[in-house]
């Protein structure tokens, strides 16, 4: 014989299986908190797109709605639409598709230089070559920026140039565009060949500097170099690894940079291995456009004692950015997910007390003089090979075609400390 359940037994079934399925409808009926918000996103927008004075684009109006929600999380997490994600990538990758070379008159096509292995060097055109011709339009006849568009335009498309050398002999070439390495590491020079003090400045970071950096160090020992001054001034930063590996070139053992998230910190250590110019005498630059994967850079040197600061306080940015990318609907978005912390803890997001990183040794310049060294340190510095004609084209013409150094006091201090000098403030020169 079944014994039947007590009362109270069933019931509680009978209820919980109720619960259940009124659950389930609720879940059916009834959007969820995330629905709710789509469905208002969806008849704010309709609403905009029937009544507004005006006719919009419907993409352009979810580009701007996207764009106004991830930008209002901090001042660096960015939302990137279809037309922005090339110059994103340009920034990250280090490279861009072109042929390589820089024009001192875009509009006439006089050729400053080309960058070193590039498929404008590979062509054949150095300096003060003038393109007359592409294909069968002549330059001079071109709309402006046409000739650039036609410079990049694809690979399986190759351009046929007509060119006039300096001396007025005029020749014809076949250039394709590929992918080119954009100089991230710029205007290497020795300071002091006497007494081996070398120099160059990094404008950001790719994941082409590291090796970058690599040839012009070794370019740079090839000159004698015994000591460093490395430019960051004006960074603003870029990709955090390719920093970290520049740090661990001379940081032998340690902790080089932590990251602290929501959910945990993550501390990354130098490798031995990629450690090549431990001991070399080292002076950093910095001024308040340092800023994030510079600081990192800069906070490790500093705390691991293997170089003098000298310049201004950094920027403050240690917000960490992650990068996503939504291939479907053409956009990427990039978001704060964690913070820098140097190897001695110290953080370098600017609060109401700090402003990043504080130079070992101080030196201020007026604004003006900033803007000059800035405008200096981003322009693009010929390769060694093309330094004498380009000497000879400013002699011969008498024009300018070089950019040069203003004055730098900041630099100059850098060269003192490597000399050994005393460091009694200098005048500076008024500046326009």
């Amino acid at each position: 014989m079944q014994r039947l359940r007590p009362p109270t037994e069933l019931a509680f079934a009978v209820g919980f299986v109720c619960g259940l399925l009124t659950l389930a409808i609720f879940h059916l009926v009834l959007p969820s908190s995330a629905d709710r918000d789509v469905e208002l996103f969806r008849a704010v927008r309709d609403l905009t797109e029937k009544s507004y004075v005006e006719s919009l684009d419907p993409r352009e109006l979810l580009d701007e709605a996207l764009a106004g929600m991830v930008g209002s999380l901090d001042p660096y997490s960015r939302y990137y639409g279809p037309d922005e994600i090339a110059g994103v990538q340009r920034e990250t990758s280090g490279e861009y598709f072109g042929i390589g070379v820089l024009f001192l008159d875009l509009q006439t096509g006089v050729i400053r230089f080309a960058l070193p292995d590039s498929p404008a060097e590979r062509a054949g055109l150095t300096v003060g070559d003038q393109i007359i011709q592409i294909d069968e339009a002549f330059v001079r006849e071109l709309p402006a920026g046409e000739l650039r568009e036609r410079l990049q335009r694809a690979a399986d498309d190759p351009v046929v140039l007509r060119v006039e050398d300096r001396a007025g002999n005029r020749r014809t070439t076949t250039v394709r565009s590929e992918k080119v390495v954009d100089p991230t590491v710029r205007h290497a020079r020795m300071v002091d060949a006497d007494l081996g003090i070398g120099y160059l400045a990094i404008v950001s970071f790719s994941h082409q500097t590291p090796d970058e950096f690599d040839r012009w160090i070794e370019w740079l020992r090839d000159q004698g170099m015994r000591s460093l001054i490395l430019d960051l001034r004006s960074n603003p930063g870029g990709i955090l690894d390719s920093a970290i590996r520049i740090a661990d070139r001379f940081i032998e053992d340690g902790v080089l940079v932590s990251t602290r998230s929501r959910t945990e910190t993550r501390s990354t250590h130098a490798s031995e291995e990629e450690t090549h110019l431990a001991g070399l005498p080292l002076v950093v630059l910095v001024d308040g456009e340092s800023a994030s994967a510079s600081e990192v850079l800069c906070g490790a040197l500093q705390d691991h004692r293997v170089a003098v600061v000298a310049g201004e306080p950094t920027y403050g940015k240690g917000a960490v950015q992650t990068l996503s990318r939504f291939e479907r609907d053409e956009a990427m978005v990039k978001i704060t997910t964690s913070n820098y912390f140097t190897p001695a803890g110290r953080r370098i997001e600017r609060g109401s007390r700090l402003n990043g990183l504080t130079p070992d040794v101080m030196v201020e310049i007026p604004a003006a003089l900033r803007r000059l060294v800035r405008s200096h340190l981003h322009s693009y510095s010929p390769p060694p090979a093309a330094l004498p004609l380009l000497e000879a084209w400013e002699a011969e013409e008498e024009i300018e075609v070089l950019a040069r150094a203003p004055q730098d006091p900041q630099l100059d201090t850098a060269t003192r400390l490597l000399r050994g000098e005393s460091l009694d403030p200098r005048p500076i020169e008024n500046v326009d």
